[in-house]
């Protein structure tokens, strides 16, 4: 049995997919019950919130492994950990990110409750098997930011369009955590996982354009004025302004790209335009 938590966030739901279609027992941890649906036949739904670990205690007994989310269990993973090993879990494996040895105001999911270090740390002093999934730029993150703007127009205004990333699939990354879940193979490791290829804002743009069969143009804008943007849309402040530092420190550079992906699963990672033609709809709407 593998207890998963954030169970249905975007790394939480396609895990759940890779281990039971690998034929393991899942027991899917959300905080609202009530609200989850369409799971695979099998998964065991079950209510609780990690920041609270007495209330997911009645859910170890029976566990191997847990997957533990960055911002699921940010609140006290080490006291998650410890109710694991009490209960006898063997294996975690932890969310990180490739950003996870920079200064803290370098990291702009801090901002939005990820808690990178603290977690991977937490699983390296748990006693427990541990692996730690360092994964980079989520591709998802593109359609909250450009979604609205592709479905309603042919430019998407944006700062930095030559800041680059390495735009990572969420079931790439929940493939190499479920294989990290049922294996042995990486225990100890710290894996870097980022997608295919380094393309910038403009590029991801285009790519977006091709795989929709339309003509899209990325128009850069003063970073001050899409932060403003940002922030009126509801995205916090802190966050926006870590944002907008690290888009200028890095732009023009190419982003990371690593081989852990196709290490862990013998197999290249998906494109960035294999995303955008899962998620097309999103594009259209």
């Amino acid at each position: 049995m593998y207890l998963i938590t954030g169970a249905s966030g975007t790394v939480g739901r396609p895990l759940i997919d890779s281990l039971t279609a690998a034929g393991a027992r899942v027991r899917a941890l959300t905080r609202d019950a009530k609200a989850a649906s369409g799971w695979p036949s099998g998964v065991e739904v079950v209510e609780g919130d990690p920041s609270r670990p007495d209330s997911i205690a009645p859910f170890m007994a029976g566990v191997t492994g847990i997957f533990l989310h960055s911002r699921a269990a940010a609140a006290a993973p080490s006291e998650v950990l410890a109710l694991a090993k009490d209960h006898g879990v063997r294996r975690v494996v932890a969310l990180s990110a490739t950003n996870v040895d920079e200064p803290a105001d370098h990291q702009p999911s801090r901002f939005q409750g990820d808690r990178n270090k603290e977690v991977e740390e937490a699983a390296v002093a748990s006693g427990l098997e541990w692996v730690s999934l360092r994964a980079s730029f989520f591709a998802a993150n593109t359609r909250l930011t450009w979604a609205g703007q592709i479905s309603a127009g042919d430019v998407v205004f944006g700062p930095f369009a030559d800041f680059a990333e390495a735009p990572l699939h969420e079931r790439d990354l929940a493939d190499v955590a479920a294989r990290a879940l049922l294996s042995d193979e990486f225990t100890g490791r710290k894996l870097e996982l980022t997608g295919q290829r380094s393309l910038t804002h403009a590029e991801m743009v285009e790519v977006i354009g091709t795989v929709l069969g339309k003509t899209l143009r990325y128009q850069e804008v003063p970073a001050d004025v899409a932060a403003k943007t940002m922030i009126a849309r509801g995205f916090p402040e802190a966050f926006v302004e870590a944002l907008m530092n690290r888009y200028r420190r890095l732009a023009g550079q190419p982003g990371l790209v690593t081989d852990g992906v196709a290490e862990a699963l013998g197999r290249p990672p998906r494109s960035y335009a294999d995303w955008v033609a899962d998620n097309a709809s999103a594009f259209r709407d």
